[in-house]
C-alpha cells in the first residue's frame, strides 16, 4: 500500500521531470549518460529503480568521482519513460540544464 505523501512526492517528481523535459536540456540513457559523465557536463543522474545492480553502482561511482548529484527515481524504467514523455523504457536519466525547474535544488534537501 503506497501512502499519500510517497505517491505526492513521486507526482511531484514526475511533474518536474516534465518541466526539465520541456524547458531544459536532458539526455536518456546509458551510453550517453556515462558519456556526459566522463566529460563533467552533467548536474544530476537519475537512475530508475529496476537498474541493474552492476550499472548502478558504475554510475554512482562515475557521478562520485564528477561531483554529480545522483537521485534514485521510486519507479522502475517504464515509469521514469513516461514521466519525460517518450514511449519508451529509459533506466537512466542525465540532466545537463535544469531550465525552469527547481529540480536541482529540490532534491537535493530531501533525503529518502
Amino acid at each position: 500500500m503506497v501512502s499519500k505523501k510517497q505517491k505526492k512526492s513521486a507526482d511531484n517528481m514526475n511533474s518536474r521531470l516534465k518541466l526539465v523535459m520541456k524547458s531544459g536540456k536532458a539526455i536518456l540513457g546509458y551510453k550517453a549518460s556515462m558519456k556526459a559523465l566522463r566529460r563533467s557536463k552533467s548536474k544530476m543522474i537519475l537512475i530508475a529503480s529496476n537498474c541493474p545492480h552492476l550499472r548502478k553502482s558504475e554510475i554512482e561511482y562515475l557521478a562520485m568521482l564528477a561531483k554529480t548529484q545522483v537521485h534514485h527515481y521510486a519507479g522502475d524504467n517504464t515509469a521514469m519513460g513516461t514521466a519525460c514523455g517518450q514511449f519508451f523504457n529509459c533506466s537512466v536519466l542525465t540532466i545537463i540544464d535544469a531550465g525552469d525547474s527547481d529540480i536541482l535544488t529540490s532534491i537535493t534537501g530531501t533525503k529518502e
